[in-house]
């Protein structure tokens, strides 16, 4: 999996840095799915080397402008582009209202077939929000303002690696057989031998694993839903020396993030929704947040707009 940041600030957009947005680009399909949409997103995707296109999902966090207000506009120009297929949008209870509201009140006609699904049901229950051949989708609730949901999207475990050497030195014709073997199916050959597949391949292999988490003041269901995860993208909003803001706004301080990815046991944190009182020049900057998360958990990076992460699994037999 590939991510890439779009916005990574909080609130308001700065010079450096617009408000909520992050794109995710997925294994052996052409395929984007875009995690919140602040204002702007779209001239965001014009600026990277993205192809909005290609954008299947959007998974909304919660209704504040700031992570929402460029859903509108980016919808609309992908139906005056006439090139997408279909969108599934993913949120909290008020975005279908919100959005028929929107292109209504503007006369705004989007072209193609879009479909909103509500999450709150599947992350109060746990259960899985997607599922499909690949790929899991579940979400947890957040301790916010207003309902508010944290992602994690896992690829499922791959089958080992195929023994091509040894279906060859068997004289196997390879083809559908091939495909059968590595399913880890018994293959019965036209002339009376049985292979079993589990034979041909290697041990099974870990799929990639990223959660996606702002806005919330430290919640362990957060730490439920990352546990394990190759990557952890976490609000740090407020410096540690501002937590009571952090607890009056309900939002999470760079240490809280930290905290989280320890407890978790994940491989990466990434900070973002950065608060604009930490600008460069300002007396304390976004390398200062940074630092305080490495005191408590070293594997830490500081998001930035247009960072693009590759994201592979701890542990590959490859």
């Amino acid at each position: 999996m590939q991510v890439t940041f779009l916005g990574t600030s909080s609130g308001v957009p700065t010079r450096a840095r617009n408000v909520s947005a992050m794109a995710l680009r997925l294994p052996q399909r052409a395929e984007l799915w875009l995690f919140d949409c602040g204002e702007g997103t779209q001239h965001q995707f014009l600026r990277s080397n993205l192809r909005l296109s290609q954008l299947r999902r959007v998974f909304i966090s919660h209704m504040h402008g700031d992570h929402v207000f460029g859903l509108p506009g980016l919808l609309a120009s992908l139906g005056l582009a006439g090139n997408s297929s279909g969108i599934d949008l993913y949120g909290p209870d008020p975005l279908e209202s919100y959005l028929t509201g929107v292109m209504e009140s503007s006369s705004s006609r989007i072209g193609y077939p879009t479909k909103i699904h509500r999450v709150r049901e599947s992350a109060e229950k746990n259960t899985v929000l997607i599922d499909d051949d690949d790929l899991l989708v579940r979400c947890c609730p957040l301790n916010h303002r207003v309902p508010a949901y944290a992602y994690r999207v896992e690829q499922k475990t791959r089958p080992g690696r195929f023994n091509l050497e040894l279906a060859q030195k068997l004289n196997i014709e390879p083809g559908p057989i091939y495909a059968a073997l590595q399913r880890g199916e018994k293959v019965n050959l036209g002339d009376g031998r049985i292979f079993d597949g589990k034979d041909f391949c290697g041990p099974s292999r870990p799929g990639t694993s990223i959660v996606y988490c702002t806005d919330t003041i430290f919640s362990e269901a957060v730490i439920e839903l990352a546990r394990g995860a190759d990557l952890l993208i976490h609000e740090a909003t407020y410096a540690h020396e501002d937590a009571d803001l952090a607890y009056q706004r309900q939002h999470s301080t760079s240490t809280m993030a930290a905290q989280t990815a320890a407890e978790a046991c994940v491989r990466q944190l990434v900070l973002t929704h950065l608060s604009p009182r930490y600008a460069p020049g300002n007396r304390l900057t976004p390398n200062d947040l940074l630092n305080e998360a490495k005191a408590i958990f070293p594997n830490s990076l500081l998001a930035k707009d247009f960072l693009q992460l590759d994201i592979k699994p701890r542990c590959n037999s490859s």
